[in-house]
């Protein structure tokens, strides 16, 4: 197993003890055997591309857009220069083939990584203004998204559609998700998409039923290779 491969399982599995430590309830070993864990593949080639600057010429809807509205899905960006920091969304990533890292500087250390993640479905970035460096490999290309926007939160919930925003793509209640098999179901709520360890509210990897209750004061729940979640309360 690379190195990147188990920082990146760590980034994807972590689980809060009532003391607030994070731990692995996975052994790597079952869980990554053989090297052919689909859901941690390497990050692919990575190929270094400018931010987009609001796409088409003909275009005045997206002329409008200002610098730093979108980025790339592949490439290495300086923060401040090619990217503006703000919250970010990246939608229809399959088979967790997408890949980023928020980074302290560009030594590409593993030290350097402030956060990271493999994604399947959609993921929400917070790049903050002390960040020097975002990666982005294999992913669809990120929109920047107001923070503060509102929206028509759903019921239903795909089990594999990665982080939704509460209160914008997922109603506060109880949920219920089943025929969760040999733990490969994560959930996890949280308070922003800083992705830290210290953003985690609560977390798990469930087998068979799993049950969580998302507040109102949560940010994000995010659901990977579980049962589609349904609303119950």
């Amino acid at each position: 197993m690379s190195q990147q491969q188990q920082r990146n399982w760590f980034a994807r599995h972590k689980v809060l003890t009532a003391a607030g430590a994070v731990v692995a309830v996975i052994a790597i070993g079952a869980a990554m055997g053989g090297g052919g864990d689909a859901e941690s593949p390497k990050a692919g080639a990575k190929q270094e591309q400018p931010a987009k600057q609001g796409g088409d010429k003909g275009d005045k809807k997206a002329q409008d857009k200002p610098k730093g509205a979108t980025i790339d899905g592949d490439g290495d960006f300086e923060v401040g220069s090619d990217v503006k920091p703000g919250l970010y969304r990246s939608t229809g990533n399959e088979d967790a083939g997408c890949y980023w890292e928020r980074a302290k500087n560009a030594s590409a250390d593993t030290d350097a990584i402030l956060a990271n993640d493999n994604v399947t479905g959609t993921s929400y970035v917070e790049i903050k203004a002390s960040d020097k460096l975002f990666k982005s490999s294999g992913c669809g290309t990120w929109e920047a998204v107001d923070a503060k926007a509102k929206g028509t939160p759903g019921t239903t919930l795909k089990g594999d559609g990665g982080m939704f925003k509460v209160g914008v793509d997922i109603a506060p209640g109880t949920y219920k998700s089943t025929g969760n098999k040999d733990a490969e179901c994560y959930w996890e709520r949280s308070k922003d998409a800083s992705h830290g360890t210290d953003s985690i509210l609560a977390n798990d990897n469930a087998t068979g039923t799993a049950i969580v209750k998302v507040s109102a004061s949560d940010g994000y729940f995010k659901s990977s290779g579980c049962g589609d979640w349904a609303k119950t309360g």
